[in-house]
């Protein structure tokens, strides 16, 4: 099995477009940079966004929060092979 995991900085939204490898479970409505880029390297690697794929409340989703307790992001993620792949 493969996997991979780390802080990638990525925001991952919810656009039509990433479901089949994020979800329906995103924290975000929009991605940023880092979150298309990820969703790009998964998709050549033939992985998930494991992160995003469970039903999770919203407090139990997010891996960074500043220091004021105000913002909350899921920036943390875990690629994982897709069920069928090599």
């Amino acid at each position: 099995m493969n996997i991979v995991l780390g802080d990638f900085n990525a925001k991952v939204g919810r656009e039509n477009i990433f479901k089949p490898i994020i979800g329906n479970e995103s924290l975000h409505q929009d991605s940023n940079e880092n979150g298309v880029r990820i969703v790009n390297f998964a998709t050549s690697k033939n992985l998930v966004v494991e992160s995003m794929i469970f039903l999770y409340r919203n407090v139990h989703k997010y891996t960074w929060t500043t220091h004021d307790g105000k913002t909350h992001n899921l920036i943390d993620h875990i690629l994982t092979l897709q069920r069928g792949g090599i």
